[in-house]
């Protein structure tokens, strides 16, 4: 994961909810963008040698409790209208946005390894896993 990966990442939530697109894109969005989130939160408080029993389960819920509750108590989650396969829209695409981000970044750390640890090309740290979530949002504008 690196900075430049977290501001496409912002940028493409900020396109996402400027252009009024469906709940479930702007999810995926919010998902990679806790993953990172957590992800150097648990970096810096290791620097700091802030580790404790289930300090990671505790930082990730943290995110997701202060991301999700203030979405719930201003309105935007919780419609019963707004649902995809009985899930609200919002959570359904957080949950396929963080699955989508890991796995890419997994991928990119195999195709590098098999690589003799070198990226393919220029950016290809910062390319797969924003394009793998444009697909995903490409896919969810389709089915919703």
């Amino acid at each position: 994961m690196c900075q430049v990966c977290t501001v496409a990442i912002i940028g493409g939530l900020g396109i996402s909810r400027w252009l009024c697109v469906d709940d479930t894109i702007s999810g995926v969005w919010i998902g990679a963008l806790l993953v990172i989130a957590i992800y150097y939160t648990n970096i810096f408080l290791r620097s700091r040698k802030i580790v404790f029993f289930g300090s990671d389960f505790l930082v990730a819920l943290a995110y997701y409790l202060l991301t999700l509750i203030p979405l719930y108590l201003v309105d935007i989650i919780g419609h019963p209208s707004n649902r995809i396969l009985g899930i609200d829209k919002l959570i359904f695409g957080i949950f396929f946005g963080d699955i989508i981000f890991i796995t890419s970044v997994k991928l990119y750390l195999i195709l590098k390894k098999k690589n003799g640890g070198h990226a393919h090309f220029p950016m290809e740290k910062v390319v797969i896993p924003i394009l793998s979530l444009a697909i995903a949002s490409g896919i969810f504008y389709l089915i919703t």
